[in-house]
């Protein structure tokens, strides 16, 4: 089974600085594999572990995700290659063209059987890059999925819906998104940590994908602030139920809030 893991590499959030004016500043952020896309490569090696057949990981974002860190980082935790593609067009990607981009590289790739994503990305948590990667490849496509088991041509998989759990049979090639209670990701030792400066890495620019000239954003990006501190009122209401609601309403409508 030839499997390509999605992978996005995104800044820390625990290390988010924010400036004097209030805007939310990125620029020292040290750079991880998202804690979402751990998951699904735990379950992409696994699956090459029980069934044989190869993991490609795939990553895409600004030039900055080009370094040997993270290349290691990603080729330690099992995968068997890894595709990058690094243009600083992406560094601001929304989920149409995050997933226009993984949809062309995993075409180039070829003869793909299993494409696998996580949840949702650690920075923007839209949970629909999935979903559209597997829509451009016209291939079936499911998220929220909490286990796989491979069949011959085929993936037996269940869904984690919100008060079932749906039992599905899944022809080949397919694209899943898989959620953060499918594995517990395993911890690199330093066996891998060395194998990982060995593994090939294919650096691949929007031009070889035919794509550089298609890269047109539809949701427009604006800087975020913090909120401002507000110092707390400190107003302690009593009485019964009844009462302290119509205390707590007759303040929040002296405040401007209702």
């Amino acid at each position: 089974m030839k499997i390509v893991v999605c992978a996005k590499l995104a800044p820390d959030a625990s290390d988010i600085e924010i400036r004097s004016d209030g805007t939310i500043s990125l620029e020292r952020a040290e750079w991880r594999i998202g804690s979402f896309d751990l998951q699904a490569i735990e379950a992409a090696v696994r699956l090459r572990e029980l069934h044989g057949g190869s993991v490609t990981a795939l990553s895409i974002g600004p030039l900055r995700i080009n370094n040997s860190k993270l290349r290691k980082d990603l080729l330690s935790r099992g995968p068997d290659d890894l595709v990058l593609v690094a243009d600083d067009t992406l560094a601001n990607a929304d989920t149409a063209v995050t997933a226009q981009v993984l949809a062309a590289a995993i075409q180039k790739i070829g003869a793909v059987d299993l494409v696998l994503t996580g949840e949702g990305s650690a920075d923007l948590y839209f949970q629909q890059a999935g979903l559209v990667v597997g829509e451009l490849l016209e291939l079936p496509v499911f998220n929220a999925v909490s286990r796989i088991d491979a069949n011959t041509g085929s993936l037996r998989i269940e869904r984690s819906l919100e008060d079932e759990t749906e039992v599905l049979e899944v022809p080949l090639p397919a694209v899943l998104a898989v959620t953060t209670d499918i594995h517990t990701p395993r911890l690199p030792n330093m066996k891998e940590i060395l194998l990982a400066a060995r593994k090939p890495v294919l650096e691949w620019s929007l031009t070889e994908l035919g794509m550089h000239d298609a890269i047109t954003p539809r949701v427009e990006t604006v800087s975020l602030k913090a909120p401002r501190p507000v110092e707390r009122k400190r107003i302690l209401i009593e009485g019964s139920p009844d009462e302290a609601a119509q205390a707590l309403v007759a303040h929040l409508n002296k405040e401007g809030v209702l």
